[in-house]
């Protein structure tokens, strides 16, 4: 996957969060949970954007480090919500995004341990 289509990716995420936590019912633990969804799922695509505007491969690293946290951290509160009763109108899109979140998790771990192995062993 290249540059643009993973920027896309983690965009069309974070708008997908977006739209589901504005759908949710208004209570305490929707509201609670929530805020914490809506944080660390755009700020995945956000960390993502930094990290294609890295200044050497060990800022990119490090940047790609923290779209993991963020995006394995969304994965985390949309399981919460799926064993604490998603909704049911939203339970079918909480369920794919996690399973997103958890595969733009494995590519972002992919990435970093791609770019260790350059920093190890550079090309001549």
């Amino acid at each position: 996957m290249d540059n643009p289509q993973l920027k896309a990716r983690t965009f069309d995420a974070a708008i997908r969060v977006v739209r589901l936590v504005e759908s949710l019912p208004n209570e305490l633990r929707t509201w609670t949970l929530g805020k914490q969804l809506l944080r660390s799922g755009t700020s995945q695509a956000a960390q993502y954007r930094a990290a294609c505007r890295a200044q050497s491969t060990r800022d990119f690293i490090s940047k790609m480090k923290k779209m993991e946290e963020e995006a394995d951290e969304s994965a985390f509160w949309l399981s919460v919500f799926r064993v604490a009763g998603l909704p049911p109108a939203v339970r079918d899109e909480g369920s794919a995004l996690e399973d997103e979140f958890d595969e733009l998790t494995r590519i972002a771990l992919s990435s970093v341990k791609t770019a260790r192995q350059r920093l190890q062993y550079p090309r001549s």
